[in-house]
């Protein structure tokens, strides 16, 4: 938390507001880890969200709640997605994060598995302890669309310190090698500025690279 107390002024500025939160939408530039995937036989959009999820598991800004009146700092968060069902209703994957890609890409499709064949919403987190429903990052993929913005259903503007990812269609390969989509990162501005949002773009190309490399 020392971290968090060089900034607990801003906190409680933006603490103050009745909607503290930031939402960028921004391209998102990373290399073409599609051909890695086809060759290794790895599903490209569980290996993106492997590098989304442990990505941010490493900036501390993004692992800021609020329980109880005061702000704490996870330890780790739930592995979760959105995804259609089999009449294209909205459901939810929902399992056990993981820093070995393969571990995690089996865990992901299992659990996409699951939620594609629920026709009842499952994994929400009614059933969870107050804590546990702070471990939680929202991500959702639109794949069919390039998106440009997205705004998120919020139950309580004020109260929402939950980060929520999201980007859609990526683009067509490059002549450099690079593939883009618009990602969009929604976050509680007493944690989040745009510089963090920029470090977590950075370290998402990065570790994109390095599996690939």
């Amino acid at each position: 938390m020392h971290n968090f107390e060089k900034r607990r002024d801003r906190y409680n500025a933006f603490a103050s507001f009745e909607n503290p939160l930031v939402n960028l939408s921004f391209e998102l530039e990373v290399p073409d880890f599609r051909p890695f995937c086809k060759e290794h036989k790895l599903p490209p959009f569980h290996v993106f969200l492997y590098c989304v999820l442990n990505s941010l598991k490493e900036n501390d800004n993004f692992m800021y709640r609020v329980h109880e009146g005061e702000v704490i700092k996870i330890d780790d968060f739930m592995a979760s997605y959105t995804v259609l069902n089999r009449d294209n209703n909205l459901n939810f994957a929902r399992f056990e994060r993981s820093s070995d890609l393969h571990e995690f890409v089996e865990r992901s499709v299992a659990a996409k598995k699951i939620a594609e064949a629920s026709d009842t919403l499952v994994n929400t987190t009614e059933a969870l302890s107050p804590l546990d429903k702070k471990r939680n990052v929202h991500i959702t993929c639109m794949p069919w669309l390039k998106l440009v913005a997205i705004e998120h259903p919020i139950y309580c503007h004020k109260n929402y310190d939950i980060p929520s990812l999201a980007w859609g269609r990526f683009s067509d390969p490059r002549a450099d090698g690079k593939l883009t989509m618009t990602m969009s990162v929604l976050a509680h501005h007493g944690f989040v500025d745009g510089y963090h949002i920029h470090l977590l773009a950075q370290a998402i190309e990065a570790r994109v690279a390095k599996i690939i490399a």
